[in-house]
């Protein structure tokens, strides 16, 4: 199943997260432990609906722009700068550009993440962690 490239088109663009969480693709999340579907690509604006399966994780990743997480359903924790970040649903993280992270997620978890590229930037959240 693709990624659904969603661009602003006029000047406003409403998503509905409890909609937009259905299509997480449930047999790629069982068997890869982790899946993303991109919401919003709009020039250099990313955002990006990621989940974790109990025990899912993400690989140590670093970008070239700041990246803004923000739980909507159950825990994670991220690991960055020799500390741990304990989020659960509403809670918001946000990294400074070139900061190394990972995650890890005991019982799954499903969160936005955002990033804007610069025009040059190529950093790890451009493409999709699937």
């Amino acid at each position: 199943m693709s990624s659904m490239n969603r661009t602003i088109e006029g000047e406003v663009l409403v998503h509905h997260l409890r909609q937009d969480e259905l299509i997480i693709d449930r047999e790629l999340l069982a068997q890869r432990g982790r899946t993303s579907r991109t919401i919003v690509k709009e020039g250099p604006l990313r955002i990006v609906l990621m989940a974790l399966s109990p025990g899912g994780d993400l690989p140590a990743h670093k970008t070239d722009q700041p990246v803004q997480i923000h739980v909507t359903d159950g825990d994670i924790v991220f690991h960055a700068a020799g500390d741990d970040y304990k989020l659960a649903k509403g809670d918001t993280l946000v990294f400074a550009a070139g900061v190394e992270h990972s995650a890890e997620s005991a019982d799954g978890c499903v969160f936005l993440l955002t990033v804007v590229r610069s025009d040059a930037g190529t950093g790890s959240h451009d493409a999709h962690i699937t």
